[in-house]
């Protein structure tokens, strides 16, 4: 009569370490390269610097601007020379003028 035996294998103490290893290989990973990991917050920063290095520019042009339109408010320019700068600005004459043109002073 024959009899079985059955030899043991050590491959079963194996398979709970190496699980636990892909388990936390796998959140490690993404942990870094996730959407939410540390290399997404340093690109993060670097967009808020940029974005905000846009906004002070802009916020400038648009101070720039919104003095220059001040200026063009009734009571602080004559009708006569808001013609004659949007005439200069947009290069229009009508065509009966006589247009004299002049260097502007650096003053």
């Amino acid at each position: 009569m024959w009899t079985r035996q059955k030899k043991k294998r050590n491959t079963g103490a194996l398979i709970v370490p190496a699980i636990a290893a892909v388990f936390l290989s796998y959140f490690g990973f993404h942990a870094f390269h996730g959407e939410y990991g540390i290399y997404s917050k340093y690109r993060l920063e670097e967009r808020v610097a940029g974005l905000e290095a846009n906004l002070a520019r802009v916020t400038a042009e648009r101070t720039h601007l919104e003095q220059r339109v001040q200026l063009l408010h009734d009571g602080t320019l004559e009708k006569d020379m808001l013609d004659e700068h949007a005439r200069r600005s947009l290069n229009l004459a009508l065509p009966g003028e006589i247009i004299i043109m002049r260097p502007r002073s650096s003053n």
